[in-house]
């Protein structure tokens, strides 16, 4: 199964260059079984990762495009009155897949961006009444642009807290750049990609990522981590328990990915960028905290049991 890990991170950085570390932080949290957020400008190729992590992992995909008239019925779906029975039929939104790129989520107003909730928390929607339950497995990945740039919604802590990590890309290097400008077009090479996963074997990792094993000690290290954030007058609020899990699960993952049956310190720090940038305001500047910068000064003042 390693193997086929790396040719998924080897296929998806032949379409984005130059970000491997991006790619395997992705594919981490999708094998904790978590949602995504990836937050950049326009034009750094957010869209053409969730595109080619989905074909990748044979998954069915659905783009939905968030705009300020967006409903919730547009994600959610609606039912319609059906004149020859009498009886209304519920016709399923593009939420009903496997894989959601919420693109540019931000652009919504919060009433369209709320349909999301239920859905990533409980894997289920709930329309008209009655429960639906949506496809295993279940991702969102959501695009969002700054929000100094005009026409955004900032998503509530609720939302953000519901993902399990927030990546950035950035410009490519040089190199990388001048390889995207000598070659395919980008979308010519997504038609190209092939699933390197059946449903099957990305449970069966799921699963072993479940499995990886958590010494007591690492325990130790992962509280350690969350109640410095607490106590620390550097942050308005603390992590969450929901944000203790995520990072845990997301080590387990990341363990996984470098073909170990444990976790060890470096799985947690390697994801904590991730982690805790979106769940984390600063109390000096008002605004979310770059992760990176974070988690390395939660590295310095956090010591290794």
């Amino acid at each position: 199964m390693s193997e086929r890990i790396d040719k998924i991170v080897e296929q998806v950085g032949g379409v984005i260059l130059g970000k491997e570390l991006q790619i395997r932080l992705a594919l981490a949290c999708l094998l904790a079984r978590g949602h995504l957020l990836i937050e950049d400008i326009p034009g750094v190729g957010k869209t053409t990762l969730a595109h080619a992590l989905a074909t990748s992992l044979g998954l069915s995909f659905q783009r939905i495009q968030f705009t300020s008239d967006l409903l919730p019925a547009d994600i959610l779906g609606v039912s319609i009155y059906n004149r020859d029975n009498g009886t209304f039929q519920f016709h399923p939104g593009p939420i009903f897949t496997q894989v959601v790129l919420a693109d540019e989520v931000n652009r919504a107003t919060p009433k369209a961006q709320s349909a999301l909730l239920e859905a990533m928390e409980e894997h289920q929607v709930t329309i008209d009444g009655e429960t639906r339950r949506l496809p295993a497995p279940f991702f969102v990945i959501a695009t969002q642009n700054p929000s100094y740039q005009v026409g955004t919604f900032p998503l509530p802590e609720s939302q953000l807290d519901r993902f399990l990590m927030r990546i950035q890309l950035g410009y490519p290097n040089v190199e990388a750049e001048r390889e995207l400008l000598k070659g395919e077009d980008r979308r010519d090479l997504l038609e190209q990609l092939g699933a390197c996963l059946r449903g099957e074997d990305l449970a069966e990792l799921q699963q072993e990522a479940q499995q990886v094993h958590v010494a007591p000690a690492l325990l130790d290290y992962v509280q350690a981590v969350v109640n410095h954030t607490r106590a620390s007058t550097e942050y308005a609020n603390g992590l969450s328990p929901r944000a203790a899990l995520a990072l845990l699960h997301a080590a387990r993952a990341w363990a996984l990915m470098e073909k170990r049956r444990h976790v060890v310190p470096e799985d947690v720090q390697a994801v904590l960028p991730g982690v805790v940038g979106h769940r984390l305001m600063s109390t000096v500047e008002g605004r979310r905290v770059n992760g990176f910068d974070a988690a390395e000064q939660l590295m310095k003042q956090v010591p290794i049991p």
